[in-house]
């Protein structure tokens, strides 16, 4: 009996494999060879190839820069070795690990469920009472948290439950808080306004400051919009509590909305820098969680040291090749090469923000905040500076634009911790968080088109050059 041979897949199957590594070769191969490529396309095609591949942003990066430097240039390889160190050699950096670690003591340490407790009894007796709760809930954990994903599991995992349990629908309650949760990165402190400040050398108080109207101003649009559905469609409200009530869930919650006034106050008062406002605000909120609200036990304490670190290593490995990748479009002068191409099509300030928001809208696809603010900022800061768009403006609309991203698919980092929570797939999720992803497109063309709304508290409090 003979052996059965397996006939070999039919090539229309497997031609999508074949699409990294010709991306990867051809330009290479052809530039090796004396064919004139552009540089810019080389790198790109260099750095999309290994993405597909399905490897890591912060991996596709280090190598596509090792890879273009040591077969197109003859740099040696202490300089990038030298790069590599001093290129995170900048005080602010240190700031994301304290932020994080913030965080993670605050969304183990009972602050949300206080923060719940309090918006509850401001607006709960508004139509969809528990709804708009969820979105000022929101606004105030994202004043002392800096992530997104974090003020998505904090108020999330305690108020959809109870949404739930009230009457409203789970798609309701998920919309709400899956894009209430992006004001985490908005409303200062933002572990993404510190890794933009550190691409593009911009000042991450003034950062902080810019932020802090344009957040309230999407928390009420998404406050509108939770209200609107609500009332259309007769969701429950609450019993309307009284000024006592409110008096003892705010006094409840102090110790954790004080850490707003440690960290927006002591910046602008001077009284340390914004790193140090992190490692301030690291020790408060271990303090509060462990001794003042005692919801979490000293044992707990190190494996919130451990995800700390572990969250920590990756943002700062993908901070360390992006600064190679950086280095790599300086030295090429890729964004001087982009800023007069535009300029000698007379594309001015308007088309250029317009491409912008497109190119960053897209990015969201497929990587995640860090990764694109890393990436992108190098390259289209330069532009924004010729173009005379303020570097404060330039960046509040990019930390909007990651807001977005996170909040539709593929990779939008809240629908996952949503679909988490909620037990959604991620397709039923995309369907419920359409209206309030409508409403932040919105508010992105507003941030983008009137820099008064970013500008006017940073500039009144003489923080703009």
């Amino acid at each position: 009996m003979s052996a059965v041979v397996p006939s070999p897949a039919p090539l229309g199957a497997r031609w999508p494999a074949l699409i990294p590594p010709l991306l990867i070769a051809v330009p290479v191969g052809l530039k090796l060879v004396g064919v004139p490529i552009a540089n810019p396309w080389i790198i790109f095609a260099l750095l999309f190839g290994l993405m597909l591949t399905g490897m890591p942003i912060s991996i596709s990066l280090g190598l596509t820069v090792l890879t273009y430097l040591f077969t197109m240039t003859s740099v040696p390889i202490e300089s990038v070795a030298l790069k590599l160190f001093t290129g995170i050699e900048k005080f602010e950096i240190m700031a994301i690990p304290f932020f994080i670690l913030a965080g993670n003591f605050l969304t183990h340490g009972g602050v949300a469920r206080r923060m719940i407790n309090f918006a509850s009894s401001m607006v709960g007796h508004w139509a969809g009472g528990l709804g708009l709760a969820g979105v000022m809930a929101c606004a105030l954990f994202a004043a002392v948290s800096g992530s997104s994903p974090a003020t998505v599991v904090a108020i999330g995992s305690i108020i959809l439950p109870a949404m739930v349990k009230q009457g409203f629908p789970a798609r309701f309650g998920a919309g709400v808080i899956t894009t209430s949760g992006a004001l985490g990165i908005l409303i200062p402190p933002s572990i993404v306004m510190v890794m933009y400040a550190v691409a593009t050398n911009t000042s991450v108080g003034a950062l902080f400051i810019a932020g802090i109207v344009p957040g309230l101003v999407l928390a009420t649009m998404l406050g509108g919009t939770t209200w609107w559905r609500a009332r259309k469609f007769g969701y429950p409200r609450q019993p309307k509590a009284t000024w006592h009530q409110r008096w003892r869930a705010f006094m409840d919650s102090i110790w954790g909305l004080l850490l707003v006034i440690v960290v927006i106050g002591g910046i602008y008062s001077g009284i340390f820098t914004p790193t140090e406002a992190a490692a301030v605000s690291a020790v408060y909120a271990f303090f509060v969680a462990v001794y003042v609200y005692k919801d979490m036990k000293i044992a707990k304490v190190p494996k919130v040291l451990l995800d700390s670190a572990n969250m920590s290593a990756m943002l700062l490995y993908i901070i360390t090749n992006a600064v190679m990748f950086s280095y790599l479009m300086t030295s090429e002068q890729i964004p001087q090469q982009l800023a007069n191409w535009m300029l000698d099509r007379g594309l001015g300030v308007v088309a250029f923000l317009l491409f912008v928001n497109i190119v960053l809208l897209l990015a969201g696809n497929v990587m995640e905040p860090s990764s694109i603010v890393l990436i992108m900022a190098p390259i289209l800061f330069p532009v924004a500076m010729k173009l005379g768009i303020d570097p404060i403006h330039f960046g509040i609309m990019m930390t909007v634009n990651m807001e977005v991203g996170m909040c539709h698919p593929p990779v939008g980092l809240n629908l996952y911790v949503a679909s988490g929570i909620t037990k959604m797939g991620i397709t039923e999720l995309t369907v419920a968080v359409w209206p309030w992803l409508v409403t932040m497109l919105v508010f992105l063309v507003v941030v983008t088109y009137w820099p008064p709304l970013t500008l006017w508290l940073p500039g009144a409090l003489g923080m703009l050059r």
